[in-house]
């Protein structure tokens, strides 16, 4: 059975950093779509980063070079440091798995619970 549990989340002033963890069991952190997607109150689930296979990093447009995704297969566990935060970045932030095309929220089949993050201006 996959289990996924995020840590990390808080609350930051804008320009500030988080970094998000999320322990991994019953699946390798090394293999398929692993990602972090957050839903903001009011907007759909959207996807944010993601890996494939253990590399092959991959940003939405509006997080690239503020936030950078990594594993660590020792670990079994995925990562998302947050930089330059902005409130716009304000959501509940989840770590997912699963396969097929990695930037679309529905190849995910296994969600841990989440971890907020609020940004504040």
């Amino acid at each position: 059975q996959v289990h996924l549990v995020e840590s990390g989340g808080g609350s930051v002033q804008a320009g500030g950093s988080l970094r998000l963890s999320c322990v991994i069991s019953g699946t390798s952190v090394s293999r398929g779509c692993m990602g972090w997607l957050r839903q903001a109150p009011g907007k759909e689930r959207e996807w944010v980063a993601n890996i494939f296979d253990g590399s092959h990093p991959h940003y939405r447009t509006s997080v690239k070079e503020r936030f950078t995704i990594a594993q660590d297969s020792a670990k079994n566990t995925l990562y998302l440091q947050m930089n330059s935060l902005k409130a716009e970045d304000t959501a509940m932030y989840f770590c997912a798995a699963g396969s097929g095309f990695c930037p679309d929220t529905s190849a995910y089949q296994y969600w841990g619970q989440g971890t907020q993050v609020t940004v504040s201006s």
